[in-house]
């Protein structure tokens, strides 16, 4: 199963796909019937990778996919109106029942019931890194890091020219108690 390039969005319903990246913001489109692109906002919008969401684990964390394909061989969804509870404990064995709420429960299927039916959900998750938009993203954050770690060194590394090029005080001979 390929999530990579599948992405839930903070505040908006469903899924998307990320296509690429502007100056403003990502450049995402939606995976339902009317296929709308939409730009999301870098500064105050939170983007969600399919392929690294993970459900809280009694031991460890379960990831999505395996989550997905369990619902996948199972064959049928439940109902959402319904407990979702004892079809949960089939497909995520093991799954914490204190962090994993109802509300929880009922994304996981919907957008499982979302993604079926696409030719993704049946493919392969590639070893190499995904498409242009998600190497690029990928070559920023490395790019942005070594940035700051230069900068960092680099403004560490004024500083103390400054302090050993300044000349030093002149020590006070005075004592406080007026002696």
């Amino acid at each position: 199963m390929n999530l990579r390039g599948i992405v839930a969005v903070s505040g908006r319903p469903g899924l998307f796909k990320l296509v690429g990246q502007n100056k403003v913001g990502y450049i995402l489109e939606s995976l339902d019937a009317q296929k709308t692109k939409i730009v999301a906002n870098i500064t105050n919008t939170k983007l969600a990778s399919l392929e690294d969401i993970t459900v809280y684990g009694e031991e460890e964390e379960i990831k999505l996919a395996d989550i997905f394909a369990k619902i996948s061989a199972k064959g049928s969804t439940p109902d959402l109106k319904g407990d979702l509870r004892a079809y949960f404990l089939e497909v995520a064995p093991g799954h914490d029942q204190e962090k994993v709420y109802a509300s929880d429960m009922k994304k996981i299927i919907t957008w499982y019931n979302l993604l079926k039916d696409l030719p993704l959900f049946t493919e392969e998750a590639p070893e190499t890194p995904g498409t242009a938009a998600e190497v690029k993203l990928a070559e920023e954050k490395t790019a942005d890091k070594k940035v700051k770690a230069t900068g960092a060194k680099a403004s560490a590394s004024a500083k103390a020219t400054t302090k050993t090029s300044a000349p030093a005080k002149k020590a006070n001979m005075t004592s406080k108690k007026g002696v």
